[in-house]
């Protein structure tokens, strides 16, 4: 049995956005389900939220991502 917690060290330089606490930290602080990252600078870290929407968008709209109807059918 383990003593003590196995915590995951952060590195300096490394930023991460929280989304449990929602807010910017360098070097994991949280667990890694509840995190985006690692990013390179602090001011990219704080816009986590708005590139994970515009990435989600791009993926949304994007065609290679969508089915072609009749294209999931099994063929007899």
């Amino acid at each position: 049995m383990a003593l003590f917690k196995r915590r995951t060290a952060g590195k300096p330089g490394e930023w991460y956005y929280c989304l449990q606490h929602q807010k910017v930290e360098e070097g994991p602080e949280c667990p890694a389900k509840n995190r985006f990252g690692p990013y390179a600078s602090r001011e990219e870290a704080a816009h986590a939220m708005e590139t994970a929407k515009e990435r989600n968008l791009e993926w949304e709209t994007d065609p290679r991502w969508h089915d072609k109807p009749g294209q999931d059918e099994t063929p007899d």
